[in-house]
């Protein structure tokens, strides 16, 4: 049924939790993986709070970092992949909108799912913190498997 799956990862514990299992899903069906690191372009981050001039970040400090950061998350994944045993790729974007940068991601590499982690907030932490599973289901043409991560103590 699916063949390539695309596996966002932010780097965080909860996210290679996902990660993890969408690799063990990846594996039982046969597919291929896609690891994917969303970051944000420097020109979001100058406002935010005066960041970039609080700690004198340049352009190309930025960048240098996110592609350092986002090249440890995929490796990562794929290791992980490479132990069970599944064909996997990995794929940096930059988009000012994460979800974004996933649903477009997934589009560009034929992907025929997205299996992508929640924390499964709701309330207010969700009101303020958002939630980039529920725009990647709002934006996704193609399907999407939410897997609900479990927070460790």
């Amino acid at each position: 049924m699916f063949k390539k799956i695309l596996i966002p990862t932010d780097g965080s514990s909860l996210s290679a939790q996902a990660a993890n299992k969408g690799v063990c899903f990846a594996r039982s069906i046969g597919a291929e993986v896609v690891a994917l690191y969303v970051t944000q372009p420097f020109s979001a981050t100058v406002g935010f709070d005066g960041m970039a001039a609080a700690y004198a970040i340049t352009n190309e400090d930025y960048d240098k970092k996110a592609a350092e950061q986002a090249q440890k998350h995929i490796q990562a994944v794929l290791d992980r992949a490479e132990t069970a045993g599944v064909k996997a790729s990995g794929r940096a974007v930059s988009n000012f909108n994460v979800a974004d940068g996933i649903v477009q991601a997934g589009e560009e590499e034929h992907c025929d799912l997205i299996f992508i982690g929640s924390h499964g907030r709701s309330g207010l932490s969700r009101l303020l913190l958002g939630s980039v599973t529920s725009k990647v289901l709002s934006l996704a043409k193609t399907a999407v498997l939410v897997y609900r991560v479990k927070e460790q103590d």
